[in-house]
């Protein structure tokens, strides 16, 4: 369910309400001594939020992609290794 920002147009007052999409707006200020009328706020919603290595990647390949993936991954560190023993020995040298 999601928040809604209400301003009382009588107090200013901002609250932020959770309610279900199917219920109806608020039409008096939730602070009794006040009794003004609200009036609902447009709010830029909610943005999703991608962590980790990717979320394409880990949640929606087929099995067989994500074995072809580990396999390359595998080749391109083992050549890594191999270039930096290189690297080393022309500098012991």
């Amino acid at each position: 369910m999601p928040t809604y920002d209400y301003q009382c147009e009588k107090c200013g007052e901002i609250f932020e309400i959770f309610q279900s999409m199917n219920d109806k707006k608020l039409t008096n200020c939730p602070n009794n001594s006040c009794g003004g009328k609200m009036q609902r706020l447009l709010g830029a919603g909610a943005g999703i939020i991608f962590k980790g290595s990717g979320f394409y990647e880990t949640d929606y390949r087929s099995e067989s992609y994500k074995a072809g993936a580990k396999a390359d991954k595998k080749k391109s560190s083992n050549k890594k290794k191999k270039s930096e023993k290189k690297k080393d020995t022309k500098k012991s040298d």
